[in-house]
């Protein structure tokens, strides 16, 4: 985030600074429009990377969705297994279609 806003071309910048506008509208006006498709983009990158590493986690001991399906698996479960696999599976999904569906009105 902060390269992005260290690369915000300083020209709109400084005209606002020099008209007096306060930190929020230089923010708001300044920055905001040239860091936005930076800053969406590293968000949903990484929403969509927590997505994937819960399941994961769990597995390790974390908690979660991961943690269900190890304890299937150690009973020897196989239906709740591949309920818990579809699970993950259709977060995934639908995770990645909301993250493209965002990326393409934002950025």
């Amino acid at each position: 985030f902060g390269e992005a806003l260290e690369e915000a071309q300083r020209g709109p910048i400084e005209a606002l600074t020099a008209v007096g506008a306060p930190k929020s509208s230089i923010f708001i006006k300044g920055y905001w429009p040239q860091v936005k498709p930076a800053f969406w983009s590293i968000a949903l990158f990484r929403w969509d990377i927590n997505v994937r590493e819960s399941a994961v986690l769990g597995l390790v001991g974390a908690g979660g969705i991961g943690m269900a399906m190890d304890s299937a698996m150690n009973l020897f479960r196989w239906d709740q297994v591949a309920v818990v696999l579809l699970t993950i599976f259709a977060v995934v999904i639908l995770a990645e279609v909301g993250v493209s569906a965002i990326r393409k009105r934002v950025i």
